[in-house]
Order: structure tokens, then C-alpha cells, then sequence
């Protein structure tokens, strides 16, 4: 079984988690400095200063190393 790390549904393969991924309304932020995907809440407490919850990770400030997933996609189109 392969879990989605943003929203926990689960796929029975981990292509069918990939494909989720794309798509997925609860990852939507993308630090560029990890690579991780989260949800926009897990990334702040007081909702001005964004920091990636990746403990191993330095990416912080929104639009800065954390952009919103709906941005890239738009630009990588």
C-alpha cells in the first residue's frame, strides 16, 4: 500500500500515488530548497511567516523558497 503523505489516502500501487500527487488539494506548497510537498498550514503558526516542516531542511518564506504547487504547474506548462 502507498499513502499519500498530504492527505493519507491510500493506492495500491506507487504509480497511482504519483499520478495522485499531481493532484492532490492538500499538498499545496512546494519548498524548492527539499523538494517536499505540504499542506499550507503545516508551514506556518501565525500565517505570515512560512517555513518548510522538513526538520533537515532551511527553505522558509512564501514565494521565496515555498511556492504554491498551482504556480509551478502553471509555469511548467
Amino acid at each position: 500500500m502507498h499513502t499519500c503523505p498530504n492527505c493519507k489516502q491510500s493506492f495500491q500501487t506507487e504509480l497511482a500515488l504519483e499520478l495522485h500527487l499531481d493532484t492532490c488539494a492538500e499538498g499545496q506548497l512546494f519548498c524548492q530548497v527539499c523538494g517536499d510537498r505540504f499542506r499550507e498550514r503545516e508551514a506556518t503558526e501565525d500565517g505570515w511567516h512560512y517555513r518548510c516542516p522538513n526538520e533537515d531542511c532551511d527553505g522558509d518564506g512564501l514565494q521565496e523558497d515555498l511556492i504554491n504547487v498551482a504556480d509551478v504547474r502553471t509555469v511548467q506548462h
